[in-house]
């Protein structure tokens, strides 16, 4: 039973793109959470598990629109567009209007592993997504962040947002101990 289930995973790298990632606002950990994303890459790869990456677009004319430089995937996760799945959302939803429910109960796929930015809008919402879909979302604690704002600084929003999430929506887990 073990087994099946693992071979059931897959990977969504949630907003790790150029304008979010390396704008004017840095991500709490910006390193280690891309090293992060990185490993969970490399083990996904290595259990031919599937990858899915969505990045946040908007209007034609906006900064963030289809195709433009905000928009671009950070190219040190060395996503291949000929194996991974690449889409993207104008919603922090990523099931919102994406077809991503559909690839995934097309390849029966039934644990969605989330792991991007940022945690209190785009990571949370297709947690609590996911788990209204019936899949059964992993959050990697270690593998998700955002930045301070005036009320709360990044490690308070994350931890806040792990402790909130865990059991009721997410069965939450350290990159090192993801699986795939």
């Amino acid at each position: 039973m073990q087994s099946a289930r693992l071979k059931s995973r897959a990977l969504l790298i949630v907003d790790m793109q150029e304008g979010l990632f390396n704008g004017p606002d840095k991500p709490y950990e910006q390193e280690r959470i891309l090293a992060n994303v990185k490993q969970l890459i490399a083990n996904a790869r290595k259990a031919q598990a599937p990858i899915f990456a969505v990045r946040h677009t908007g209007p034609v004319g906006s900064p963030i629109e289809p195709g433009s430089p905000l928009t671009q995937l950070l190219p040190d996760m060395a996503l291949d567009p000929n194996r991974d799945r690449i889409f993207d959302k104008t919603r922090p939803n990523a099931f919102a209007g994406t077809g991503l429910a559909d690839w995934l109960k097309g390849a029966a796929i039934d644990e969605l592993v989330v792991a991007g930015m940022k945690t209190e809008y785009c990571v949370d919402t297709t947690c609590r997504a996911a788990a209204d879909l019936g899949l059964r979302p992993v959050l990697v604690a270690d593998a998700h962040t955002c930045m301070d704002t005036p009320v709360l600084p990044a490690r308070a929003i994350i931890e806040h947002h792990n402790r909130t999430l865990s059991g009721a929506f997410v069965t939450l887990v350290a990159t090192a101990d993801c699986a795939f």
